[in-house]
Order: C-alpha cells, then sequence, then structure tokens
C-alpha cells in the first residue's frame, strides 16, 4: 500500500472519517493521536484496534500521541454503556497508568529519530484547569441541544437512569484534549472506535471555533466476534488481557486460535503485520483445507509472539501440543492449570503421596478413568495408561510426591484424549 490510508482501508479498518483524511494521510505527514481510558491495570485485546492503528500510521510516517487519560479517566466516558460508570480514586488511577503505559510501548516505536510515539497523561492539563475556565473556555462554544444528538448522549436519555451531568461533560473534557493538542504538537488528527465519532466530530468543532483551523477525524469499526458477542471476551465472558498476569500467555494464544473460519482472516488484517500477499495465501489454505486451522495457528502465533515475545511462542506451542499428548518438560504448575482447565479434576492429600506412595490403579479408580482395579491393570498392560504423558507399563508403580508438577499437579491420561487433573492438597 502506498499510504496509510490505503493500508488502512484494504484491511477493514475505516468505519468513517471527515472530508480531507484519505488526501491528508496521502499527501503530508501529520501528528495524531488516539486516547486510552485507564479503567485498568491492563489494557485487554480490544485496545489492539487503536493501538495498531495508531502503530500503522507511524511506520507510513506520521506521528502518533497516546493519551493516557488520567484526567477523563476520573469521568468515564458514556459511549457504548447503559449505566453510569463507576468513579475510580487518582490512587487508583495512577497505578492503572503504570501498567498500561509498558503495554503501549510495545507497539509504538519511542525511539525512532524522524516520529518518535509520545504517551501523554491528559491530568497534565485537565487537573489544574478551574470552573470558570472550563465554562469560559470549552463549554461557551457547544449547545445543549449539539450535545444531546450525540449517540452516545442520546441513548442514554432514553433510559430511566439518564446521563449524570459529569458524564454529559465528558465529550467536552475529550474535545478539549483534541484542542490542546492541536495547539501544542499540531495535532491535527484523532482516530478511535466509531462509538467515539460523537466526540471526535466535537473536538473538530472546538478546533474550528476556536482557532478558526481544520482539524480530522479518523473512526475504526468496533469488532465483534463470529457469534455477535463483543470482541475480547472468552466464552466463559472474561475479557483477554495484554498482562501476562491477568490472563496467561497460553489463554492469550488460545482465546486467537480459538477463531471462528469466518473471522479469522479479518483477524489477521486487523491485528498483524501481515502482509496483503501473504493473508490471501494463508485465506487460500483455510478455503481449500479448513480442518488444520492453519489461519487460527498463524493468528495464535503473531499475536503472541507480538505481544509476549519469542520465548513465550515456544513455551505456548509445546502447551498446546500437550493435550495431544506432548512432553511436559519445561512446564510449570500455572502451565497445568491453564491446560487442563476445562477437563475433570479431583483431589488427593498430599500425604497420600508422601513415604512409599499412592498405587497408580487407586489413582485410576479414584478418578474415574477406570471403574474398577482390575479395569486398570488391563489398561495398563494394554498400553494406554500415562501419568504426566508418560507411559505407565508396571501395573505396580506407585505415584508419588516426585511424580508431581510443582509438587501441585498430576495429569493423567487414557488413551489417546481421555485426561484427568489430580490437584494435590497440602
Amino acid at each position: 500500500m502506498t499510504n496509510a490510508f490505503e493500508e488502512l482501508r484494504w484491511r477493514g479498518l475505516v468505519y468513517d472519517h471527515t472530508e480531507s483524511v484519505p488526501e491528508i494521510l496521502a499527501k503530508e505527514k501529520i501528528t495524531m493521536y488516539n486516547g486510552f481510558d485507564p479503567t485498568a491495570d491492563s489494557l485487554h485485546i480490544g485496545s489492539l484496534v487503536p493501538m495498531m492503528g495508531m502503530a500503522r500510521l507511524q511506520r507510513f510516517g506520521h506521528t502518533p500521541i497516546a493519551i493516557a487519560g488520567g484526567g477523563t479517566g476520573m469521568i468515564g466516558d458514556p459511549g457504548g454503556r447503559s449505566s453510569e460508570r463507576q468513579l475510580l480514586s487518582r490512587e487508583q488511577i495512577e497505578a492503572n497508568l503504570d501498567g498500561i503505559k509498558p503495554q503501549l510501548a510495545q507497539i509504538l516505536d519511542f525511539e525512532v529519530k524522524s516520529n518518535p510515539a509520545r504517551i501523554i497523561n491528559n491530568a497534565d492539563w485537565l487537573a489544574d484547569m478551574s470552573m470558570m475556565d472550563y465554562l469560559r473556555d470549552v463549554g461557551k462554544h457547544f449547545t445543549v441541544s449539539y450535545m444531546m444528538a450525540k449517540d452516545s448522549v442520546k441513548s442514554r436519555l432514553d433510559r430511566e437512569d439518564g446521563i449524570s451531568y459529569t458524564e454529559f461533560s465528558y465529550m467536552l473534557l475529550q474535545s478539549y484534549d483534541f484542542l490542546h493538542l492541536h495547539r501544542e504538537y499540531n495535532c491535527t488528527l484523532q482516530a478511535g472506535g466509531s462509538d467515539q465519532w460523537g466526540n471526535i466530530t466535537a473536538g473538530v468543532e472546538l478546533i474550528r471555533r476556536v482557532r478558526g483551523e481544520k482539524a480530522h477525524g479518523l473512526v475504526y469499526p468496533l469488532i465483534t466476534q463470529a457469534d455477535g458477542s463483543k470482541f475480547g471476551k472468552t466464552a466463559a465472558g472474561t475479557s483477554v488481557w495484554l498482562d501476562p498476569k491477568r490472563t496467561s500467555p497460553y489463554r492469550f494464544y488460545q482465546f486467537w486460535f480459538n477463531t471462528d473460519d469466518a473471522e479469522v482472516i479479518n483477524y489477521l488484517k486487523f491485528f498483524t503485520w501481515l502482509d496483503k500477499t501473504t493473508i490471501d495465501e494463508i485465506e487460500q489454505v483455510l478455503f481449500e483445507r479448513p480442518e488444520k486451522r492453519e489461519a487460527q495457528r498463524k493468528l495464535a502465533l503473531e499475536m503472541t509472539r507480538m505481544i509476549h515475545g519469542e520465548s513465550a511462542v515456544a513455551k505456548v506451542e509445546q502447551a498446546a501440543q500437550v493435550l495431544f499428548g506432548g512432553g511436559l518438560d519445561g512446564l510449570d504448575a500455572s502451565d497445568i492449570s491453564d491446560i487442563f482447565a476445562e477437563v475433570p479434576s479431583s483431589v488427593i492429600a498430599k500425604t497420600d503421596l508422601e513415604g512409599e506412595g499412592f498405587p497408580v490403579v487407586d489413582l485410576l479408580t479414584n478418578s474415574g478413568l477406570a471403574t474398577s482395579k482390575g479395569d486398570a491393570r488391563r489398561s495398563i498392560k494394554g498400553g494406554g495408561i500415562y501419568v504426566n504423558n508418560q507411559r505407565v507399563s508396571d501395573e505396580n508403580m506407585a505415584v508419588s510426591l516426585a511424580h508431581s508438577i510443582g509438587g501441585q499437579f498430576l495429569v493423567l491420561r487414557k488413551g489417546r484424549k481421555k485426561y484427568h487433573l489430580v490437584k494435590v492438597a497440602s
């Protein structure tokens, strides 16, 4: 692609834009920004759409500014919500910002000399603004009818709980962010999700009224999963986070690997650096041999590598093979907990594994993998029983604490895929 707008368009990332955006991104080198609210101490994968959008613009020579919303985060954006947001304390917001900033740095380039990215906290200018300044310098430029016509406000007004003046004012604060960045950094473009369109165009209008200059907006589509559910949620309804403490690299990998065939090519376009030729080739393989899940594997590998690094890729690939009989060497207890989170489990006392250990035939019957001791012995003789994916050949074997993984787990398997996780209780 010859310019950033064409790049975003073929990837399906242009939902709407103000009039001159295609021409400007093709002919000029501009400064643009995207805001990120510190509602948690980690961003989730839904944030990757604007993060990657900024990074793509940067690769075409534009300068990105990431706003860490320490100021607007104290108010909360009403967009996309059916009820009032719970307000966070200053201490919570600062702690959340500390977690978010390194994640932005994983995607954006802060070292390149020509157009380095910046992270700026909008609390630097919003926190010290007085009510009088806010009303005189910002509020006077907007009519109430203009604000009420915005979708983010209108949808809330129709509900029984309505919208507080606090969240009603959010649009003006975000508009002032754009004005401040336009004044201080010559920032002329704001980007965001399509639910931000009203806030972005309000900022464009404020710059026109205050400075008599033209600014621009670009919004990405809101990504949903194949079943229509919100993107970034697992089947259990939990968010998929960028922080490995919140979502382990293995679960992160599995989320992408479980992508539906109908969505995987779009996700490769939205979230990876793979070029059009490569993605077209992957799409052809998907069409011819969908059962191979090569597109999903490529997506999962690319995303895990980008967010968690090369060392995590090797580990999650090994973990992914465990359910197909792969070795457990090098995996720790947390890995085992993730891999076998969905399989049946039982508990054994740590004391039962001490001394001479616990008979494997009893372990099999207690777990339900064998209906009796006789059934357990027959399965062992037939070569169909595994402890930690190592075949058991001795029906008199005793399982000890030394066999456990991290002193916490034993993995039993019967046949090729019938697993049972034994948890060691102290």
